[in-house]
């Protein structure tokens, strides 16, 4: 009997220590790097035990703008010093004397540090290249010149770049295969998101240090650098975007009190992003609450009379546009007289320049009596009902978007809509259910800059390895779908330079500009109202010079009352900035 239970206990201690030993090569050589549900670096966490350590980059790809200069961080020449210095003698005075900054001022900084730090932090003080030779040359363990990423307090077109975040569901979910730590940063918005799975970091650039229990220097004060060491990775994003005219536009936005709404600018030759701004902004505190991370540019708003474009568009094509018949603008669409703006008998290039609602309402329902689908193939044909963003394949993603967060435009939500004369007279003027990004009417009027040619609006031109090389070019794309006539084109070029040199037209504020202005105002009612006041979208809809079209722009104001909100000294201000930026003024 008891032989029996010394040969059970025996059993049970063998079954035990060989749990035990499994459990052990499971951590030291099966599961090190990917422990747990959770996939914790077991490496990395026993690392952090036994060592302090500063970061120098945190491997996560870059942003650049088309001149390759950073836009989310900066590259700042630091002064980094390890907490150690204050238990041993060391050259202050040449630092301080190199540095420009006090001796007492250096070893206070040490006095209450537990980790190596940037002197300075989080406005650090940044150092010239002579300086920072000078400072190494001097060889003090424990006190280093370098150049060390930080992100930007103030990033400019930050809704287009978005967020990143950790998410450990998100993580696993969206990349199963890849062994990643629980801390890697996610793109949760913007291109952010579109480019996170380029952005993924391989790891971290750092200097190191080992330390006992108390933070002392464990194998004396060698400091060493760890780096992925790999040329390629990380990868910079190079957009669209010009830095300098970003900054430029960000300031005029906010100049002129816009609190929803914003402005983009494209190149019509490129067809790509130069100027993004959505406001209102986001909140820096906390960034996923309100909406400032809405990109409003790329979401879908009432346009007004920024859809007469459209409608007119179709009228040439449908032979409406006859130059001799006069329309009576005194005269709302539904029939009423027009108090407000009783303009009398007016031809088609003036009811447009003068953006008459009766004008364009009845052509709606005459070119619905046509082809109930008219509305929508015009404005499918000017690219205002699908996506305008590059997309197309890129490695293994066959359907790669650099814009995931862009909205499609709409004419009707039902057929029934489609057959309806009221509605298609309220469509005609961009009311009823019209909807299109402020993305897609600048796209509309770069189309139609070019004479007809459809084409992707880029946001990015190329990805970059670290060293310099290219990984993906995102070359010009065309849209896909029917294209309006070199002659309607045409057509559609000489209104909307009407709309400005009419002494009457709605953009006659543009005449004086250093650039020839071609364009479309736009005022939608919303439906919505600030103590019972109607609120309206604003907006003004261009491309300039007129003779040789170099950019699109729009500009628009949500949600404002019809007394106060206008975007035309906005859109005046951007012209002439553009100007000076052209000629070297500024």
């Amino acid at each position: 009997m008891i032989r029996k239970r010394i040969k059970g206990l025996l059993v049970l201690c063998i079954i035990g220590l060989l749990i035990l030993t499994g459990r052990l090569i499971q951590i030291q050589l099966v599961q090190t790097e990917t422990f747990s549900k959770h996939n914790v670096n077991l490496l990395e966490e026993s690392v952090k035990q036994r060592t302090q350590e500063l970061v120098i980059d945190n491997g996560r790809g870059n942003f650049l703008d088309r001149n390759g200069e950073l836009l989310t961080h900066k590259k700042v020449s630091v002064l980094v010093l390890f907490p150690f210095l204050k238990n041993m003698e060391w050259d202050v005075e040449a630092v301080a004397s190199i540095s420009g900054i006090s001796e007492y001022s250096l070893k206070n900084a040490l006095e209450d540090a537990n980790k190596p730090f940037a002197y300075g932090e989080p406005q650090p003080i940044e150092l010239t290249p002579s300086q920072m030779e000078k400072i190494n040359k001097l060889e003090i363990p424990g006190v280093f010149a370098i150049e060390k990423k930080f992100e930007r307090s103030e990033i400019l077109a930050e809704q287009l770049i978005g967020l990143t975040g950790e998410n450990v569901e998100e993580l696993k979910k969206r990349y199963p295969n890849k062994e990643l730590s629980e801390k890697t940063l996610l793109g949760v918005s913007g291109l952010e998101e579109s480019f996170d799975e380029f952005l993924l970091p391989e790891g971290k650039s750092k200097l190191v240090y080992h330390v006992d229990g108390d933070g002392a220097p464990l194998f004396g004060i060698n400091v060493k650098y760890v780096d992925p060491a790999n040329p390629f990775y990380p990868v910079n994003i190079k957009t669209t975007i010009d830095k300098s005219l970003q900054q430029k536009s960000e300031e005029l936005v906010d100049q002129h009190a816009i609190k929803k709404g914003g402005l983009v600018l494209l190149d019509i030759e490129s067809n790509s992003v130069l100027a993004s701004v959505s406001r209102p902004s986001i909140n820096k505190s906390d960034p996923y609450s309100g909406s400032g991370i809405t990109n409003r540019m790329l979401k879908q708003e009432i346009m007004g009379s920024i859809f007469k474009t459209v409608v007119a568009a179709a009228a040439i094509d449908n032979s409406l546009d006859d130059p001799t018949r006069l329309f009576n603008c005194s005269k709302k669409i539904n029939g009423e007289p027009e108090l407000k703006y009783n303009y009398g008998m007016l031809s088609f290039t003036d009811s447009f320049a003068r953006s008459c609602n009766r004008t364009f309402g009845e052509l709606a329902k005459e070119l619905q009596k046509i082809d109930k689908n008219m509305l929508e193939d015009y404005a499918e044909k000017l690219s205002l009902t699908g996506t305008v963003g590059w997309q197309g394949e890129v490695y293994h993603t066959e359907n790669f978007k650099q814009l995931v967060d862009e909205d499609k435009g709409r004419v009707f939500l039902t057929e029934e809509a489609k057959k309806d004369q009221n509605y298609a007279a309220m469509s005609g003027i961009g009311q009823h259910e019209v909807r299109a990004t402020p993305l897609a009417v600048a796209n509309m009027m770069a189309t139609i800059a070019r004479g007809g040619k459809k084409e992707m609006v880029r946001t990015a031109s190329k990805i970059e390895y670290k060293n310099g090389t290219t990984m993906v070019t995102f070359d010009n794309k065309p849209l896909s779908g029917d294209t309006i006539s070199p002659y309607t084109t045409m057509k559609l070029q000489k209104l909307l330079r009407e709309v400005v040199v009419n002494p009457n037209g709605t953009g006659k504020w543009f005449q004086d500009l250093p650039y020839e202005v071609a364009g479309k105002s736009g005022t939608a009612e919303t439906g919505k109202y600030e103590n019972d006041k109607q609120l309206h979208n604003k907006w003004f809809a261009g491309y300039f010079p007129y003779q040789n079209p170099k950019y699109a722009l729009v500009a628009v104001n949500l949600d404002v009352l019809d007394t106060e909100g206008g975007v035309n000294l906005l859109f005046a201000d951007m012209v002439k900035m553009l100007y000076e930026y052209d000629k070297g003024l500024q």
